[in-house]
């Protein structure tokens, strides 16, 4: 699965986590095993409020854009994340959700 992030200020937070042809998105799965090499699936048909994409598959590899909910003082690898490659099962790194200040 090749996963690209999009910023976007919330209290809210992501967990993923792949499973097979499942992305565990805040312990909710969907599952894409069905989708086949070159279609589409419309992001209007996946119901999940972090999808910012369409979902496709190229080669195999399952490709999508998550949002990826940050705080008030976010730091720049969150601001501007890398993409996320889930290669095996197992729960991905996300960058952080913010920073604490000191008071």
């Amino acid at each position: 699965m090749h996963i690209n992030l999009t910023p976007q200020r919330s209290d809210d937070t992501l967990s993923l986590t792949r499973q097979d042809s499942s992305l565990i998105i805040n312990g909710e799965a969907f599952d894409f095993g069905p989708l086949p090499d070159g279609a589409v699936l419309p992001r209007d048909a996946v119901d999940c409020p972090y999808l910012a994409s369409d979902v496709t598959r190229v080669g195999g590899i399952l490709q999508l854009t998550l949002i990826l909910p940050h705080g008030a003082n976010a730091p720049r690898e969150t601001l501007f994340p890398a993409a996320v490659d889930l290669a095996s099962d197992g729960p991905a790194k996300l960058p952080p959700h913010d920073i604490e200040v000191p008071a």
